[in-house]
């Protein structure tokens, strides 16, 4: 038989136990508060996407042509090695006000005829090419509405790299929300039975219909 445990241990096992729990719950409702949003748009998001060929969308396509001022023509006349770069400040700054569009220094492709600017975005794309003899601006913008938006969002497809950072703090947080989960289930498994069956149905669920049904 093993040795009956002192009052003493008693205690401060209570006390141990009660310093985990605290702690454990204070971290579990932090990330749960800052995941809440999150996991409803990526939930949300998810029915989306899954049924993403069920859900028609009527895409918007705006086509604009402009002529650039001779003096930014000037700017993309002189000599420039054909590759990808920025286009010059001015040329940018004229399109962005002219066209509604932020172009910044996304890299464009540039030949001895043309410019071309690829300008991506979620749940939409859109383009522009520039005649380096003319001036001649051709623009193109598909918009597919806001349920393709938000699956863009999802899937982090050209949303920029902060969009990128916050799904990274996203999942950092998620996995708090759910380890600390994981130990508070342990710490409470005594009193509720069913803890450990229904963890473990939660995996053997994914588990079969990943060997079974997926081929």
């Amino acid at each position: 038989m093993s040795a009956e445990r002192s009052p003493v241990d008693l205690v401060q096992q209570q006390a141990s136990r009660g310093f985990w729990l605290r702690t454990l719950h204070q971290w579990h409702w932090i990330s749960s508060a800052v995941c809440l949003i999150g996991m409803l748009l990526f939930a949300a998001t998810g029915i989306t996407l899954n049924h993403a060929a069920k859900i028609e969308a009527k895409p918007q396509v705006t086509t604009r042509q402009l002529e650039l001022p001779a003096p930014l023509l000037r700017a993309l006349a002189a000599p420039h090695e054909d590759g990808n770069a920025p286009l010059p400040a001015r040329v940018a700054d004229w399109l962005s006000r002219e066209l509604d569009v932020a172009i910044g220094r996304r890299a464009a492709e540039w030949s001895p005829e043309e410019v071309y600017l690829s300008m991506p975005g979620p749940g939409s794309d859109a383009w522009l090419s520039i005649d380096r003899e003319t001036g001649a601006v051709e623009f193109e913008r598909t918009r597919r509405g806001w349920i393709s938006y938000l699956n863009d969002l999802h899937k982090g497809r050209n949303a920029g790299p902060g969009w990128g950072w916050f799904i990274d703090l996203f999942a950092v947080a998620c996995l708090v929300f759910c380890i600390t989960g994981l130990f508070l289930l342990h710490l409470h498994a005594r009193q509720r039975r069913m803890t450990w069956p229904l963890v473990g149905l939660g995996l053997l669920i994914p588990l079969l219909i990943a060997l079974l049904l997926i081929h």
